[in-house]
């Protein structure tokens, strides 16, 4: 499922972020210039951060920047960004974030099965090797769609 709503154009690699607030701007981004999100969806996602801290970063480096559907969540997506150097979201035991994964729910259901497979993913080691060592959107992509037919 991941290998079909993570376009190619969602990954990036190795992006500069100054600031954790950044690197959420930075991996949003491809979702939002593909009409996945809106600008409201976006800017959702850095008031909750304000308002509750970083409880997206949801293990060792690991973030799933996301908010309700009905602030501007078009069409179920998911990204993947690697930042080129960590940022500090202050999150005490998950610090530093080096990887982001934007996720995009139009409702409160289709993404379950979505966060089930990323779940999973995120606790097999050689999709954790990958994430760090992939050089192109095309290697992560082709990994996604091996691993899925092997599932």
């Amino acid at each position: 499922m991941l290998s079909q709503l993570m376009k190619k154009n969602y990954i990036q690699l190795d992006k500069a972020a100054l600031s954790f607030k950044d690197a959420i701007k930075i991996a949003v981004e491809p979702l939002l210039l593909d009409g996945a999100i809106t600008e409201a969806y976006e800017n959702e996602i850095l008031k909750i951060y304000d308002n509750t801290g970083p409880y997206i970063v949801i293990t060792k480096h690991i973030c799933l920047p996301h908010a309700p559907s009905e602030n501007g969540a078009k069409k179920l997506a998911i990204g993947f960004t690697r930042l080129k150097s960590p940022v500090i979201s202050g999150h005490v035991s998950n610090d530093p974030v080096k990887f982001l994964f934007p996720l995009s729910a139009p409702d409160n259901d289709s993404h379950i099965a979505v966060l089930a497979e990323l779940a999973e993913l995120l606790s097999n080691q050689k999709f954790l090797n990958l994430i760090e060592e992939v050089q192109t959107p095309e290697e992560m992509f082709s990994f996604l769609e091996n691993y899925e037919k092997e599932m």
